[in-house]
């Protein structure tokens, strides 16, 4: 594949990094030490990996909109005009968005989705998510995916931490930030029923694997029809 590039961070040269290991090419970046935009990049581009930042999302879905070229989304914390904005965009081109490109968190997603469809009304919920102290949105956009896959209609109230005289836990989702040292990434999903806790864990030992997984879905998005995919139409060929 030849790919553009969206930002040129420690993500994004992972990405070239793992795309040059499967015989793919990086035919532009833009960042700013390199193109200003997609529309400078000349050579021919199979689909656009974007990894950078909310403030370039609009310029990158305008490209997309234009040009038909298939994107990949990995840029978090995002505002929910510019989700609607890729929304928008998915009508005149594919797009796969996803706040967390790991293979094994969208099976973590599938999983706590199926535990809760199983035995939701019966146990007590919380999401605890530990990433290193230079993060800088919390909680983590995974948590609030994890949370979305479990409650996709958002009926039940989710509580962002807790202090003070909070009183007797309702039925809610608890979600919690833990911030320290390197951690590149832990998320934990607990059900607590009576007499018996089940645990759903995923650490990610290197941010490499959100890297492969882009990769992957790039791929795996090349000639799809327009249209707003996600890493479960990767990994199962549904949303």
């Amino acid at each position: 594949m030849n790919i553009a590039l969206v930002g040129y961070g420690k993500m994004g040269k992972m990405i070239e990094e793992i795309l040059t290991q499967t015989g793919s090419r990086v035919v532009g970046k833009v960042d700013f030490d390199y193109c200003k935009s997609l529309s400078d990049i000349k050579e021919k581009m199979d689909a656009v990996i974007d990894f950078s930042h909310p403030d370039n999302l609009e310029n990158t879905l305008s490209f997309s909109k234009q040009t038909g070229i298939p994107t990949v989304i990995g840029t978090t914390n995002l505002s929910e005009s510019q989700k609607a904005l890729i929304r928008e965009t998915a009508k005149h081109a594919p797009i796969l968005y996803s706040a967390n490109y790991s293979l094994g968190v969208a099976v973590v997603k599938k999983a706590a989705k199926m535990l809760f469809d199983a035995l939701g009304l019966d146990f007590d919920v919380e999401i605890i998510e530990t990433h290193h102290n230079q993060k800088i949105d919390a909680p983590s956009g995974t948590a609030k995916a994890i949370a979305d896959a479990i409650d996709p209609e958002n009926n039940i109230p989710r509580i962002y931490g807790r202090e003070g005289a909070v009183g007797a836990r309702g039925r809610e989702i608890g979600i919690h930030a833990v911030r320290g040292g390197t951690v590149a990434g832990e998320h934990k999903v607990m059900f607590f029923g009576t007499d018996e806790t089940i645990e759903i864990r995923h650490e990610a030992i290197s941010r490499k694997i959100f890297a492969k997984g882009a990769c992957r879905a790039a791929e795996w998005l090349v000639g799809k029809d327009n249209g707003l995919y996600s890493m479960e139409h990767v990994l199962w060929g549904e949303g």
